[in-house]
């Protein structure tokens, strides 16, 4: 029931109830099965940390050649682009921004050839490019490189799954065009 006081609203509840609270102790056992099997597992891997799980050798290779593709790539790319815009700034900072009318991307940006000949042309913005494009190529050769590492293992599971990714990542590069 709500009641109005000179402070606001409050609740008032018309029914009282009893509540008692029982306390009963709990005798503890130990359970000898489980103790036993502890003590078995232990007796079995003492080594092995539950919580750790060990990684053969090749998959800890796979994982430090894959962790360093991908760092390596992702640094070399953002090089490439900040000397690109490093050199554009250089040749056009100081012109002014127009911006009255929308120019999309030249169409010699717009193809891998048409970026690589920028580039050895002396376009700062073909190498901004190339950097981008050395940017998205990373994780794609990321897969390649997992595939053929699978492959060489004849890890059936894995090697579909890498199929399945390289398909989505070529028809999202691929189907633009289509």
């Amino acid at each position: 029931m709500y009641k109005f006081s000179s402070s606001g609203w409050e609740w008032k509840s018309s029914v009282q109830s009893k509540v008692e609270v029982v306390a009963l102790p709990l005798q503890s056992e130990p359970d000898s099965d489980i103790q036993e099997l502890t003590e078995r597992a232990n007796k079995i891997t003492p080594d092995i940390d539950s919580n750790n799980i060990t990684k053969t050798s090749s998959e800890q290779q796979l994982e430090n050649l894959l962790s360093n593709l991908l760092k390596y790539g992702v640094l070399i790319a953002s090089a490439v682009v900040l000397l690109g815009g490093i050199l554009y700034l250089i040749r056009h900072g100081a012109e002014p921004a127009e911006y009255q009318f929308f120019r999309g991307t030249p169409s010699e940006f717009r193809s891998t050839t048409g970026v690589v000949e920028a580039v050895f042309s002396g376009s700062s913005r073909g190498i901004i490019q190339l950097g981008l494009l050395l940017l998205i190529a990373t994780p794609i050769v990321r897969v390649i490189v997992s595939l053929l590492t699978f492959v060489h293992q004849r890890n059936w599971i894995y090697i579909i799954v890498n199929l399945f990714v390289l398909a989505a990542l070529t028809y999202s590069l691929i189907g633009v065009y289509y």
